[in-house]
């Protein structure tokens, strides 16, 4: 990881509920975050750390609630792991450059990729 940063640091600089999700592996509640059901198309950045993740093309209204991508903009900007919690077994994605929690990945999205990044808005930033 490029970002590193102490937990001091990364409260300094993020907002408690940014730093909740990225660094807490918190989530939002469906159907609340800022980008659940945005339009707008652009690049959307990590809150923590401004890693490009996904481009607004590849979003897509899954009706989960969460903002939801069929695809990372590169392979490279994003790393996953097994997660537990919860009593679930799903596939946690995180920002490679600084370890952000961002959300989780399944396999029942749409084709080309079959993949649904269910991202939190708390972990992202719309550039326009």
């Amino acid at each position: 990881m490029k970002n590193q940063k102490t937990e001091s640091e990364w409260r300094e600089i993020l907002d408690p509920e940014a730093y909740r999700i990225l660094r807490e592996k918190g989530t939002e509640r469906a159907f609340t975050g800022k980008y659940w059901d945005t339009k707008t198309n652009g690049l959307f950045v990590c809150a923590g750390c401004g890693e490009e993740l996904f481009e607004g093309a590849s979003k897509f209204d899954s009706g989960c609630g969460w903002p939801s991508f069929t695809a990372p903009k590169s392979k490279e900007v994003i790393m996953s792991e097994m997660d537990t919690s919860f009593g679930m077994i799903r596939e946690e994605v995180m920002c490679q450059s600084c370890g952000g929690h961002l959300g989780h990945v399944f396999n029942d999205g749409p084709a080309p990729t079959g993949l649904r990044y269910c991202i939190n808005s708390g972990a992202i930033h719309l550039k326009e």
